[in-house]
């Protein structure tokens, strides 16, 4: 995919450019960036799944239920905020597409994260998405190497692929092949509370002492905030080096949105979470973190 500009705004104190090829750049000429509303949601639309992953932060299953895309808020987003766009099987949700149509009419940038067996399953429906550009970045959660997932992820320049820190073990099978992969940092929380074991804590400990090499391996390796404190990334580069990447603390310019349960918080792991309202500026505020 080449690098397009899909979105330039103004958001508090700092302007946002955002790229097709997933590359955010945010610039400010104050000493620390305030944001007036969130330039990023992790939206969960679906709490069903039929994976019963035994990590699953989200505690996704059979049982879940399928969110209302109707909410009012969704209205008040401001032209250029990125949704990534997750469950469960989003994929599944019976209104996923006419919601997609609309996010995208509205100007909203929405990127998928979806299951690796779910994108095997449903490729056809996952092209025609990122064909339309109702769906910019893919991110596909990988638990173990597989060639299929892999040679997708090598076709398509806008696949990320996800492995959780401590669960994924397979970096040098991926390395050396252009791939692009998120480290996710161990959620010991919903199932993934229960599942936590010495083994998957010895194998962080290995990637955090390899991590150096993994990060010479891969065409773009990022984390989330979580897999940064664990894998102490910081102490690999400078701190000069690090402010100019790092993309801020959750709840700085980010929040976390549960449609199924009707709630928000700061992260999905945040265990203090509040009712929806009709508009996102006076929800952001209410979980927002300053520096």
């Amino acid at each position: 995919m080449p690098r397009e500009l899909i979105a330039l705004y103004q958001n508090g104190n700092y302007t946002v450019k955002l790229y097709s090829n997933g590359t955010k750049i945010k610039q400010t000429t104050k000493e620390s960036f305030v944001a007036k509303f969130p330039d990023s949601i992790d939206l969960k639309i679906t709490n069903y799944c039929d994976r019963n992953c035994p990590m699953c932060h989200e505690k996704s299953s059979k049982e879940g239920s399928h969110a209302d895309l109707d909410a009012p808020f969704l209205k008040t987003l401001k032209k250029g905020t990125e949704l990534a766009i997750g469950g469960g099987n989003p994929l599944l949700h019976p209104k996923l597409l006419p919601f997609l149509k609309q996010m995208k009419s509205q100007g909203i940038i929405c990127n998928l994260t979806i299951n690796e067996v779910h994108l095997k399953q449903s490729k056809t429906l996952v092209l025609d998405l990122i064909e339309n550009k109702l769906v910019y970045g893919l991110g596909v959660s990988l638990k173990a190497y597989d060639e299929e997932i892999v040679s997708f992820a090598k076709a398509h320049s806008n696949v990320v692929l996800h492995v959780i820190n401590g669960v994924f073990t397979e970096y040098d099978k991926l390395a050396s092949q252009g791939l692009k992969i998120l480290i996710l940092g161990y959620k010991k929380f919903g199932r993934g509370k229960e599942y936590f074991s010495a083994e998957i804590e010895h194998q962080m400990n290995i990637t955090r002492e390899i991590l150096p090499g993994i990060i010479a391996g891969f065409k773009l390796v990022s984390f989330d905030n979580l897999a940064l404190e664990q894998l102490s990334v910081k102490s690999l580069i400078s701190n000069r080096e690090f402010e100019q990447i790092y993309m801020g603390d959750d709840g700085e310019g980010t929040m976390y949105i549960d449609l199924v349960n009707s709630q928000f918080a700061k992260s999905s792991t945040s265990t203090e979470r509040y009712p929806l309202q009709d508009e996102i500026i006076p929800m952001f505020k209410q979980i927002q973190v300053k520096k």
